[in-house]
């Protein structure tokens, strides 16, 4: 059980790094990273299509991801 949760989380770690490298970018130069973000945290704009999915595709996987992990920590613990 052990190898596979670990298994499980190897390939989960994958799959949220390739998640993260494929949302488009926020940003439309560096001088918007010194600004403050402040307009795009409170717009009222909503994520549509991929961008959407890729938001909520990364955060399923994040949530797995931690439920893996407490796992393999109860597991090792025993």
């Amino acid at each position: 059980m052990y190898k596979l949760l670990l298994a499980i989380m190897l390939i989960l770690s994958v799959l949220i790094i390739m998640a993260v490298l494929m949302q488009p970018s926020k940003q439309n130069s560096a001088a918007s990273a010194f600004s403050g973000g402040a307009s795009e945290l409170f717009g009222k704009t909503k994520a549509r299509g991929f961008e959407a999915f890729m938001k909520r595709a990364t955060t399923v996987m994040g949530v797995a991801w931690i439920l893996v992990a407490l796992a393999l920590t109860y597991l090792s613990s025993k």
